[in-house]
């Protein structure tokens, strides 16, 4: 009903100059005292044929309309299934769309360009980046060097380079994932050992139960969001511990847990939000709001599940879920 109505409007000066050149007629009928019954049986034949061109015309309409409408979704793509222009005007239309299409496809082609550039300079920053740190490491081996400070703030210079670096690959349409079977403990000690100074430094226990899980994942990508999520533990945690276990009802959900300062009920619906901090990210000046970030695209990516539960003061728990389909039997 709203597409007659719309397609009445389209036409309503035809409408009315029909109705005002039959009205002429039988006022000049009238006046003229000529019988109106030739005018009326005119009129009504010519209402008839109207009515048909109408209705054809109406079907027309109604089929140009479902093939513009159609075309909604794939105008981004082509513009080669637009109706045929029936006259000059609608040919000077798909002519403005034409001009328009190709100067989008211009645009995007050239942002897409400037993006893979932008891309390939930060890898091969990243890249370039770990050379003098590997080399620092190497002469504090070297050199025995033993200075808690410096290896704490190298290891952040470290965890800070593979963070631009996967947010690079994150943001990347090229695919990067490994599905295989792993062992859940594995890729959970690898994260605990590479974090085990912290835990030493700031006297933090890890009270870490073994899943004795396998699951069907990315072993690359999910040991990432593991480290992340203990880098942000560690941060916000000053004294305690951080446990890491399943849940009783679901064996296949893992928790990682910590007793630090929480986070505020406000930040908890957007913590995992690109760049936002919160009010600790605010309290804590150097927290840039990616690790989170990145750390939900990966599992979404991954058909993972991440939740978090905290109350201000009294920690913070973060669930990572395997789907019914990525679990493996033990």
């Amino acid at each position: 009903m709203k597409l007659f109505f719309e397609y009445l409007k389209y036409h309503i000066k035809s409408i009315i100059l029909f109705s005002s050149f039959s009205c002429i007629f039988l006022i000049v009928f009238i006046l003229y005292s000529v019988e109106p019954q030739p005018a009326l049986y005119a009129s009504f034949i010519c209402f008839v044929f109207g009515l048909m061109l109408a209705i054809l015309s109406f079907i027309r309409f109604l089929s140009k309309h479902k093939s513009l409408s159609e075309m909604k979704n794939k105008i981004t793509i082509t513009k080669d299934d637009l109706p045929v222009p029936k006259n000059l005007i609608e040919q000077d239309y798909e002519d403005l769309i034409t001009v328009l299409h190709d100067e989008k496809t211009s645009i995007e082609s050239k942002k897409a360009n400037t993006i893979a550039e932008l891309n390939d300079y930060y890898t091969m920053w990243v890249h370039q980046i770990k050379t003098p740190i590997s080399a620092i490491k190497l002469l504090f081996q070297t050199n025995d060097i033993h200075d808690v400070e410096i290896e704490q703030q190298l290891f952040k210079i470290e965890q800070y380079s593979e963070m631009a670096l996967q947010y690079i690959r994150t943001e990347s349409d090229v695919a990067d994932f490994l599905i295989r079977e792993y062992p859940l403990d594995a890729i959970i000690r690898q994260a605990v050992r590479k974090y085990s100074k912290s835990f030493i430094t700031k006297k933090i226990a890890l009270d870490y139960t073994p899943t004795q899980k396998t699951v069907l994942t990315d072993e690359k990508w999910l040991l990432f969001v593991i480290e992340q999520i203990l880098s942000n533990s560690l941060k916000y945690t000053d004294s305690g511990k951080i446990s890491i276990y399943t849940k009783e009802d679901d064996k296949y959900t893992l928790v990682i847990e910590d007793t630090g300062i929480g986070i505020e009920s406000n930040d908890l619906p957007m913590i995992c939000e690109k760049g936002y901090t919160g009010i600790n990210g605010r309290y804590d000046k150097k927290s840039t709001g990616i690790g989170l970030y990145l750390s939900k695209k990966i599992l979404s990516k991954l058909s993972h599940e991440l939740a978090i539960e905290s109350q201000p003061g009294s920690g913070t728990k973060v669930y990572i879920s395997f789907s019914s389909e990525e679990r493996i039997s033990d």
